[in-house]
């Protein structure tokens, strides 16, 4: 997700505080579409595919896969200038700096991650067009769009609610996206996950509330500058819009959020006027500072190097946080930092180490790294289900699930459960995924689904 942070980094997690939002970028041609190439590393070549989405402020949604290695839709900032392209995973600790050639078909350049630097040229794929029927079936219940105020925040969500057939009052929740910027269906390439669950829920039952992110779509404000905890007043400003609508029950109101939009909604849980009931999926359970080190030890070891590789990468890491929690000031923080990386990865054009610097320095990374997910969670008294798939390399199951399942010790119930085969974007493993026009296409796993559902069920039923 759907992808988010695997045998490279955490999607789900840095790219939430590193903001998935693209850079600004000023008289640059159009990059839409899909970037390939065959990157050799030890051993052999691995794939990777840019995927580039232009949003409306001129910057771009950007998502990198390397297939081989189930890494899927990590979130990367895109840069351009002039003629010069800088893609960056931050999150992994990986850029690429290349120069788009005059036909605008190919960009060649050097890949830059810890321990490897290795030439790479990406082809430009057009993006697929779907030139079927825009047909669309009626479902068989109720959609509205919708607009509320977030008060505390100054700004405005708009989203879209939809409302099983019958007379009610239903069960609800409030869907929440993981990291980076994304609509109400929390589409990622073509998959829309918070889009398949929405129906799949309304059709049994549940209504469901799901909203544009800060700056996307109908929404206001802007989503690079907010962390995790400033989040909770969007969870907070659904919750008390669907308190004001006849056809929902207003004891049975939740939350399901995934990645980071699972730690956003346990957050909102220890808040006064709590949600009913919360669900995560893929929420992480270790401070920031210790996941980002677990995956970049994951990283370098699917990679094939040595653990003496590993721990040097990883004191490099260790370091280079210690100055940034140590030094205050941003502006020598980012100097610092930019000299350190010139060091490891020499080479490396100025550019990519000073974007990538400012992105390490930055308020919103700062918290990440400082941010304990398993602090408040005593203050949570809902009862919680907590899931996590064995495929998911962004957030591992057992270290997150057992950080979070400690932490609500207080909580009415707590359910933890490791979905087997599935990824971060909670879809089944590939040979489970349907054939659509003679190519398999990810789903939310149906497994999955119905668990929810059924949880969901049983915690909002009346008392016997």
């Amino acid at each position: 997700m759907k992808l988010t942070l695997p045998v490279f980094l955490i999607r789900t997690f840095l790219v939430l505080l590193l903001a998935a939002a693209a850079l600004p970028a000023t008289a640059a041609p159009a990059l839409d579409g899909l970037w390939k190439g065959p990157l050799t590393v030890p051993g052999g070549q691995l794939e990777v595919v840019f995927r580039l989405v232009s949003l409306t402020d001129g910057s771009y949604f950007a998502t990198l896969d390397v297939p081989l290695q189930k890494v899927s839709q990590l979130s990367v900032t895109v840069e351009l200038k002039g003629d010069t392209v800088i893609f960056a995973a931050e999150e992994a600790g990986s850029s690429f700096v290349g120069r788009l050639a005059p036909d605008g078909k190919q960009i060649e350049g050097q890949w830059q991650q810890p321990g490897l630097h290795s030439p790479l040229t990406l082809s430009f794929a057009a993006p697929a067009i779907n030139t079927a029927p825009k047909a669309r079936l009626t479902p068989p219940y109720r959609e509205e769009e919708v607009a509320y105020a977030n008060d505390a925040e100054n700004l405005r969500l708009a989203g879209m609610l939809t409302i099983p057939a019958g007379p009610g009052p239903f069960p609800a929740v409030v869907l929440l996206s993981g990291a980076g910027p994304h609509d109400r269906e929390g589409t990622v390439g073509g998959y829309a996950m918070m889009g398949v669950l929405g129906d799949y829920l309304t059709r049994r039952g549940i209504a469901v509330l799901r909203f544009d992110d800060r700056g996307v779509g109908g929404s206001t404000g802007e989503l690079a500058q907010a962390t995790t905890a400033s989040l909770v007043s969007d969870v907070q400003a659904s919750l008390n819009y669907l308190r004001t609508r006849s056809e929902i029950n207003l004891g049975q109101i939740g939350v399901i959020g995934h990645g980071e939009g699972g730690n956003v909604a346990l957050l909102a849980a220890a808040q006064p006027l709590p949600p009913a009931f919360v669900v995560t999926l893929a929420a992480y359970g270790v401070p920031g500072s210790e996941l980002a080190v677990q995956q970049e030890k994951a990283r370098l070891r699917s990679l094939g190097f040595a653990d003496a590789q590993v721990d040097l990468s990883t004191k490099r890491q260790q370091n280079m946080f210690e100055v940034i929690r140590n030094t205050p000031d941003g502006a020598q923080a980012r100097g610092i930092v930019a000299n350190l990386l010139r060091q490891i990865y020499t080479g490396t054009g100025n550019e990519a180490v000073e974007a990538s610097a400012a992105a390490f320095t930055s308020p919103r990374y700062r918290y990440f790294l400082d941010f304990n997910p398993v602090q408040q969670l005593p203050q949570v008294k809902c009862p919680v289900l907590l899931l996590n798939g064995t495929a998911d390399v962004q957030v591992a199951p057992e270290p997150n699930l057992e950080g979070l399942s400690r932490g609500l010790r207080n909580s009415q119930s707590v359910t933890s459960k490791k979905l087997l085969g599935v990824n971060h974007l909670f879809q089944p493993s590939y040979a489970e995924w349907p054939i659509v026009n003679g190519k398999r296409q990810g789903n939310f796993s149906p497994a999955a689904q119905e668990i929810i559902r059924s949880w969901i069920v049983a915690h909002t039923a009346p008392a016997k």
